[in-house]
């Protein structure tokens, strides 16, 4: 239960109504998540851009990488509500159980190559608050693992997406 009252169907932008309808048809619930962000519409038309180009359209990192970066954040971020769900779309993005689970027990354990479990542990380092130590020389060498500067860029755009919606959800209570 959120701490914040959270908007119901008949209190949200007729727009978002029309978004929340066309899921409670599909899945019977909205989740607490879609709640808060329809307190604001364009806040929520803002996150909704940002889940649909950065993690459900196809781009420079395979599905499976960018829900890696998703799993592994949130629980970094000690957000359950996000790796809950995150769990359910890595599935449908195509990932195995047996994937997200050895995601959930940390990069070390992660089936992949080197150079993408370096590029996850980067992804981790970028998401602390003490980020600002990061160097040209640590970027560097991210890139000398043959990653581009647009892919390490959509990476980290990714960990600062997960920051954010972990964020909301953890100060606002969801799913406790």
């Amino acid at each position: 239960m959120a701490y914040i009252k959270l908007p119901e169907l008949e209190d949200m932008d007729p727009e978002i109504q029309k978004l929340a309808k066309e899921i409670l048809e599909k899945t019977g619930k909205l989740g607490e998540i879609f709640k808060l962000l329809a307190i604001r519409k364009d806040i929520y038309f803002m996150t909704d851009n940002c889940v649909k180009t950065l993690l459900l359209k196809e781009t420079e990192l395979p599905y499976a990488t960018k829900e890696r970066i998703a799993l592994l954040i949130s629980k970094e971020n000690n957000c359950p509500m996000c790796v809950d769900v995150h769990k359910n779309i890595a599935k449908m993005l195509g990932m195995s159980e047996e994937q997200i689970e050895e995601t959930l027990k940390g990069v070390d354990h992660i089936n992949a190559s080197e150079e993408e479990k370096e590029l996850l542990r980067f992804c981790i380092r970028a998401s602390k608050k003490d980020n600002y130590k990061i160097t040209k020389e640590d970027i560097d060498r991210i890139l000398g693992l043959g990653y581009t500067v647009s892919q390490l860029f959509e990476a980290i755009t990714i960990t600062a997406y997960f920051n954010y919606i972990n964020t909301l959800s953890n100060v606002f209570g969801l799913g406790k």
